[in-house]
């Protein structure tokens, strides 16, 4: 496996924080796709990930060198409710490489075979998954958001059973951690206060280095990770995006956007947008998702209070503290990222009422108009580049009601047309693209999936030649509910 120098640190930390196990084989493994940007990012050889030597590694049928495959331990609220031992129940941690940037990065199969944390699953993963995990991690880093990424997709050609009989397929995630909030709520929820120290001084030297500076090296490390995740929410709403199962074993403590299951892209605007079959209730709707980083983030603080404070008022009151700086990062990020998407001055984030107003009235107007969310913004931008604005009129079901809102934009000051260039995506995966790419890759075609993909790339930029990926869903092809792959 020529140049490939696997390590894995978090390997090293005491037994139970992770399982040692190694990747299932596989009967009759094909690449789909090997992502040769990443690769090269990463120190690899592309051309060498697609021999048969490095599908065998992508598959999981061999084990690098230096590899130490292991499956993390973690519990998780999920949906409200406490698991108090979840952890990688179908995914492997090969081990880390070190990339061309100096960052650290984690590379893992997903797919790849039962665990013990597998309560009873096989481990496996359906291709329809591997498909939607590769696209919409790839499109999110081309949006400029946080995510993990997608190293490459195998089908696996056996069989994975679930309601019904689908192909198989391995996804290979890269993430600049796998460690999430549930990790600590697993230490914490036995007691085990020496296992949470190391696993914080783990993160501490690895994800947070300036924190060891600080008098309080566990409420620095909570005031880091409660930013990320500010940052990290504000930029998914500024897309439309969903995440759909935002359970804190699915909140990553880095602020990367992890575990794509039942997520999907907004397309009318309505902030109570839910896509998941198993959201009865909208729990982690698109309007919800701040509030919801918020609670995640409040389990965190409570695993880690033997860690703040030797008392416990001392303790509570840092992590009461700390979880007050959610409100005011947020509403920060929001604001400024919303006035780019307005082509607004910078004096517009001044006055936060009267910003969160300006933005909460547009908000209205597009629910109350059933106005497509992407579309809005993206001839938005033409408006402001000179264009008519017939095309965004168009898009209200009562076009009186968008002038109106038009004529409240243009006397907000002077646009900046090329920040809103910059931010306002043309093509975003709709949810009915994917699921074509879906339904091609299931009979074998996987050209959906590739002219999908390389759309998605450039986001930003002109594609006459790809305009029809740019319109929402017709009435037939529309995605309402979207399924986690296990």
């Amino acid at each position: 496996m020529p140049g490939i120098e696997f390590d894995n640190t978090y390997a090293r930390l005491p037994d139970g924080f992770f399982a040692r196990v190694s990747p299932a084989s596989v009967p009759s493994p094909s690449l789909i796709k090997v992502n040769g940007p990443l690769a090269t990012e990463l120190g690899l050889d592309e051309a060498w990930l697609k021999t048969p030597a490095g599908l065998a590694m992508l598959s999981g049928n061999a084990v690098p060198t230096g590899a130490e495959p292991i499956a993390m331990a973690y519990a998780g609220h999920q949906f409200g409710g406490f698991s108090p031992q979840l952890g990688d129940g179908r995914a492997i941690l090969l081990g880390e490489l070190v990339g061309a940037d100096g960052v650290r990065r984690d590379v893992q199969l997903k797919g790849a075979g039962q665990t013990p944390f597998s309560r009873n699953g096989d481990g496996k993963s359906p291709l329809g998954p591997v498909i939607r995990e590769y696209l919409v991690s790839e499109a999110m880093a081309a949006l400029g958001i946080p995510t993990t990424r997608a190293l490459a997709a195998v089908a696996t050609g056996e069989w994975v059973q679930r309601e019904e009989s689908q192909p198989g397929g391995v996804f290979t995630r890269v993430a600049q951690s796998h460690i999430r909030v549930g990790t600590f709520q697993f230490f914490a929820a036995r007691g085990e206060t020496e296992s949470l120290r190391e696993l914080a001084d783990y993160v501490i030297a690895r994800h947070y280095p300036d924190a060891r500076q600080s008098e309080n090296p566990a409420r620095a490390l909570l005031d880091g990770i409660i930013d990320r995740q500010a940052c990290l929410i504000a930029k998914w709403m500024q897309v439309g995006f969903v995440h759909g199962v935002m359970n804190t074993d699915n909140t990553q403590i880095v602020g990367e956007t992890i575990d794509f299951g039942p997520c999907a892209f907004m397309e009318l605007f309505d902030a109570r947008t839910v896509f998941s079959s198993i959201d009865h209730r909208g729990r982690y709707a698109w309007g919800k998702q701040p509030s919801i980083a918020h609670w995640n983030l409040a389990r965190l603080a409570e695993a880690l209070l033997p860690l703040l404070a030797d008392d416990e008022d001392s303790a509570l009151k840092q992590a009461e503290a700390a979880l007050e700086g959610f409100s005011g990062a947020f509403n920060a990020q929001f604001v400024d990222g919303f006035r780019r998407k307005f082509g607004l001055a910078p004096s517009f984030a001044t006055d936060p009422k009267g910003a969160e107003s300006f933005v909460n009235l547009c908000f209205d107007v597009m629910a109350q108009q059933k106005v497509d969310f992407t579309l809005f913004f993206r001839h938005l931008t033409r408006v402001a580049g000179g264009a008519s604005p017939e095309q965004l009129l168009a898009l209200f079901d009562d076009p009186s009601a968008g002038q109106q809102w038009l004529e409240g934009w243009h006397a907000a000051g002077p646009k900046n047309v090329e920040a809103m260039r910059t931010v306002n995506p043309i093509f975003i995966p709709r949810n009915h693209r994917v699921e074509e790419a879906i339904q091609g890759a299931l009979r074998g075609d996987y050209a959906p999936f590739e002219r999908l993909d390389a759309v998605l790339a450039r986001p930003f930029e002109e594609q006459p030649e790809h305009a029809e990926f740019e319109n929402p869903a017709k009435a037939g092809e529309i995605v309402s509910h979207t399924f986690c792959g296990t």
